[in-house]
């Protein structure tokens, strides 16, 4: 277990620079600090603004990434000693696992994804060393889930997926005593003021739910099946569903079957919900540690069967690595199909070319000159705060998200600097609208900002205080 922890740290750490930050991690950047946001909670961004006091940089940034992931090898094989495996089953799992395609695509980049990880196996372990009598583990589960609703409020749906699996299959009795009663008191005390928070500001993960529901829903129920089959990697799939039979079998189904019920629930509700598609890797990755028990049995007395197992962990870690670490130089990465094959990599590559691009355009003669850059997503103001000081570019504003909330160009600005694709509906809201760019990253590389359009932008009609709701869009 440890020497696989290790590998994959030293492989996540060699990487951490990579192609460059994430506009997920420019945008954690960038927040203020408070106890939440209307598309998180606050921990994730905490951590980001934290890494900058070690260096303002993609690799320090990625510190706390990398000490995620490598927690949650460790997580995972200890859930699998819980589950009776030995060093074989264990080590079959903290290899699998720690160079499986999505916990090491996450394990790259801080992304509230990424800490998530070792939480919400931590919840897990906790629930499953509790029902089977140990008082002390409920406590200390109720400390992780208070601690996890400060990262993402899924760990109700993974606790609720967990109570639901317990109470149809058992062991029913686990929930009669006190000690779940006391670990609850916990839980809510330790998150009770991110609770009043969300309560204060009218629920707005709800509303961010929602709105993430309406735009990827779709995709989200398509892509679902496809994503259960890749999200380990397809070599792996055996072995996880395995780990289900092995789950249900009679002698276990009533002291373990619950974790069968828990991950279904949780692929139900991501189904259902339309929010994100990625919400069941962290029981798919418990079903996968099941399957290490029964597996690593059976492989023991076969050689030929354990060469090729061996084989296939190989296999998939190799297509992980090209697929989640930035192996491919970045020169070379546009005319490989790695972009598409990983949404994450397009999200990394080009802001210090696009906010060279803003900055050209920005210092275009034009009369008045713009006094404010309005970004149309968080990604390009996140890029805008952290290069854009050394243009000479102002603070950027934009009505994405949380950043609605820092509030419009100051009034009585005549002229702005307008990036993105939301050009195209606020453009009606100016006087006149003139395109004097558009964005390149010179790379080949196909992502969300790639052809955008920048355009100074004159005459607003009307004050900003009244404009400025239609700025603001949740996505």
């Amino acid at each position: 277990m440890l020497s696989a922890v290790l590998a994959q740290a030293a492989a996540l750490t060699v990487w951490s620079g990579g192609y460059g930050y994430h506009r997920d991690e420019l945008y954690y950047r960038m927040l203020p600090s408070a106890w939440g946001y209307v598309d998180q909670p606050p921990l994730t961004p905490l951590l980001a603004r934290l890494s900058t006091h070690l260096a303002d940089q993609p690799w320090a940034m990625r510190v706390p990434a990398t000490l995620a992931a490598a927690a949650s090898v460790v997580v995972l094989a200890v859930i699998t000693r819980e589950l009776g495996g030995r060093r074989a089953a264990q080590s079959l799992t903290a290899w699998g696992y720690a160079f499986a395609a999505l916990p090491l695509m996450l394990g790259h980049l801080l992304l509230t994804s990424t800490v998530d990880l070792p939480l919400l196996l931590l919840v897990v372990l906790a629930v499953l060393r509790g029902v089977r009598g140990d008082p002390v583990s409920w406590i200390w589960g109720g400390l992780v889930v208070g601690v996890t609703t400060y990262n993402r409020l899924l760990v109700v749906v993974v606790l609720v997926g967990l109570v639901l699996g317990v109470l149809l299959l058992g062991p029913r009795q686990s929930l009669c005593s006190r000690w779940p009663w006391v670990g609850a008191v916990v839980a809510l005390l330790v998150g009770l003021p991110n609770v009043l928070y969300q309560a204060a500001h009218d629920w707005p993960q709800l509303a961010m739910g929602q709105a993430l529901a309406e735009n990827n829903a779709a995709d989200v129920r398509t892509q679902l099946p496809f994503l259960l089959v890749v999200m380990l990697g397809p070599p792996l799939v055996a072995v996880w569903v395995v780990g289900i039979g092995w789950l249900l079998r009679p002698e276990r189904r009533g002291s373990l079957g619950f974790l069968v019920v828990a991950l279904a629930a949780l692929v139900t509700f991501t189904f259902v919900s339309g929010a994100q598609p990625h919400y069941p890797i962290h029981l798919l990755s418990v079903a996968f540690a099941a399957g290490s028990v029964p597996v690593a049995v059976w492989l023991l007395p076969r050689p030929a069967w354990r060469v090729g197992a061996f084989v296939l962990v190989v296999v998939n870690a190799g297509v992980s690595v090209v697929l989640g670490l930035p192996v491919v130089p970045v020169s070379s990465v546009g005319s490989t199909p790695v972009a598409d094959v990983s949404p994450l990599v397009g999200d990394q590559v080009g802001w210090p070319r696009y906010v060279d691009q803003i900055a050209q355009a920005y210092r275009t003669p034009t009369r008045p000159a713009p006094g404010a850059v309005i970004t149309s997503n968080y990604g390009e103001a996140g890029a805008v705060a952290r290069f854009g000081p050394a243009h000479g570019l102002p603070h950027p504003v934009s009505g994405h998200n949380a950043l609605y909330e820092l509030g419009p160009p100051p009034e009585g600005t005549q002229a702005v600097l307008m990036v993105g694709y939301q050009l195209r509906h606020v453009n009606r809201l100016f006087g006149s609208c003139e395109v004097v760019a558009r964005l390149d990253n010179g790379l080949g590389v196909d992502n969300e900002e790639q052809g955008a359009p920048v355009a100074v932008c004159r005459n607003p009609r009307g004050p900003w205080s009244l404009l400025w709701p239609r700025f603001r869009h949740l996505d």
